[in-house]
């Protein structure tokens, strides 16, 4: 692949509170532990502690969870070495998406993985293994159901409920994958041997980048969870969390940023089989929201104590169990996933937890052969790929008409015209002033008319350039959407069975800029 990079901000794509964090702006300094470069790993290094019998509970719950699995030398490797005190992990995570959904998601592991490997070559002393943490207690079905490809939706209809990743791969699921026939065998052999959606993902998952050491984590596991007890209890009793989230959301929102996320008192789910729900306090009960379920102060302790997996932390707390069960050092996710991490600061200190090295994970557009050629007609280069295609067009129609399609000129002539008679008519008797202004309103609405229909005629007659230009549009943002967060692998991939080997070879998780990739 040949790469071109482009600075992010010239792409009109991103926030100016993600953008600020990226360009170390002072205003933020408080809301993160370290600078988003590789010379910040080594105080990162120096600030995790992470105990051996800790690291024994990872690697016994991982090798749980891999059983049944036969995991290539290097992610097998980068499991065990876990045990070891110098070995420390760099992660991302995401949904549980179908045949991966859009782009990103393969982005998101690319880069966690470049980066375990650049830090490598920088720290030779120390161990780095990516980890892909999947969002296996997310239910939010519709978010994941789908993926699309070649502007068509394949989706996914389930009744099913609660975490998705306790979601059977019922008859209903074999259906739909009778009508992807072109899937790859990697998704195939996945789907069509696992019980449930968690498990498919994983195989998957492990069949796209297992060879590149990537090792795959599932929070919902009760061993893992345990570790968090202290957090659950002081959340759902004393509600620290929510108390030093809002502090920090507040202090954004002070220096004008919005809030990603919103904290509740309460920032866990009830956890149960076809059951992902709020738990919220209720007087002197803990009342699990659309069920029957409610729970004395007492119940609620002895059930966090013997059965924890039943406690799944949202958005507020996930990264802080994340870095507690975890060695980690990084967490590489997308700009909204970056900024809301910084609304997290004060529950890191306050549970004493060091904060990772935040990253964005790689940004691309990747161009097909047809499309480069498309482009090149219109002599475009990669900067002019992020340009307003509406602002183009018309100055393009307006620069290459027969005659002035604004009719600016006929505009002053008849503002002229009107505003001379009337100041006349106004000698003759003062009200014709009015009529004259409201004569030259209607002058000037019918050359608006006029000036439509000039630019319609121009667009008809330009419409072999414009059409070239629209389906370069839809490329590029297919229904108004960046490529990356719309489009599946499977583009790409079907087509060229090396695509993830050539992303591998042009990602660089330290380079923040946006990557035209040619095929």
């Amino acid at each position: 692949m040949k790469k071109h990079c482009i600075d992010l901000r010239q792409t009109g794509q991103f926030s100016s509170f993600f953008l600020d964090y990226i360009e170390g702006k002072d205003a933020l300094r408080p809301f993160y532990s370290h600078l988003p470069k590789l010379e910040s790993f080594r105080d990162a290094i120096a600030a995790k502690s992470f105990s051996s019998q800790a690291r024994e509970v990872l690697v016994e719950s991982l090798l749980r969870q891999y059983e049944g699995m036969e995991l290539s030398p290097k992610a097998q490797s980068n499991l065990e070495s876990l045990d070891a005190a110098n070995t420390f992990t760099v992660t991302t995570g995401h949904q549980l998406n179908l045949f991966t959904g859009p782009l990103y998601f393969i982005y998101k592991i690319v880069s966690t993985i470049k980066l375990a490997s650049a830090l490598k070559e920088a720290y030779p002393e120390y161990n780095f293994v990516p980890v892909y943490w999947m969002a296996s207690e997310d239910h939010d079905f519709d978010e994941i159901n789908y993926f699309k490809l070649d502007g068509k939706k394949f989706q996914w209809t389930s009744q099913q409920t609660g975490a998705v990743g306790d979601f059977d791969l019922d008859q209903g699921f074999k259906d739909f994958l009778k009508t992807v026939p072109f899937a790859h065998e990697v998704f195939k052999k996945a789907y069509s041997s696992s019980g449930k959606l968690s498990e498919a993902v994983r195989k998957y998952v492990d069949g796209l980048f297992g060879e590149e050491g990537l090792v795959i984590i599932d929070g919902n596991d009760s061993a893992l969870k345990a570790q968090f007890s202290k957090v659950m209890l002081e959340d759902l009793f004393v509600h620290s969390p929510f108390v030093e989230a809002t502090v920090k959301t507040e202090a954004l929102e002070s220096l004008g940023y919005s809030g990603q996320i919103f904290p509740r008192e309460i920032n866990f789910f009830y956890l149960d089989k076809g059951v992902r729900e709020r738990i919220e306090q209720h007087g002197d009960r803990y009342v699990v929201l659309n069920t029957e379920l409610s729970f004395s102060s007492e119940e609620i302790k002895d059930k966090i104590r013997t059965n924890p997996e039943q406690f799944s932390p949202n958005v507020v707390l996930r990264p802080l169990y994340q870095e507690m069960i975890l060695p980690n050092l990084a967490y590489l996710g997308g700009p909204a996933e970056v900024v809301y991490w910084l609304q997290l600061k004060g529950v890191f200190d306050h549970f004493q937890v060091p904060f990772p090295v935040l990253l964005p994970r790689n940004f691309a557009l990747v161009l097909s052969g047809e499309m480069q050629r498309k482009i090149e007609k219109m002599g475009w280069g990669p900067a002019d790929l992020f340009q307003n295609f509406k602002v183009w067009a018309r100055e393009f129609v307006e620069a290459n008409a027969k005659l002035d399609i604004s009719l600016e000129k006929e505009r002053i002539e008849i503002v002229e015209i009107f505003d001379k008679k009337g100041e006349e008519a106004a000698d003759l008797e003062k009200s014709l002033m009015n009529s004259f202004e409201a004569a030259k309103i209607r002058s000037l609405k019918i050359l608006d008319q006029m000036s439509r229909k000039l630019r319609k005629a121009e667009e008809r007659r330009q419409y072999i350039q414009l059409e070239r230009v629209s389906a370069i549009e839809d490329y590029l943002k297919p229904g108004g959407s960046p490529q990356e967060r719309v489009v599946n692998m499977m583009q790409f991939y079907l087509a060229n069975p090396n695509f993830i080997h050539d992303l591998m070879e042009v990602f660089d998780p330290l380079d923040f800029r946006m990557m035209v990739l040619e095929e």
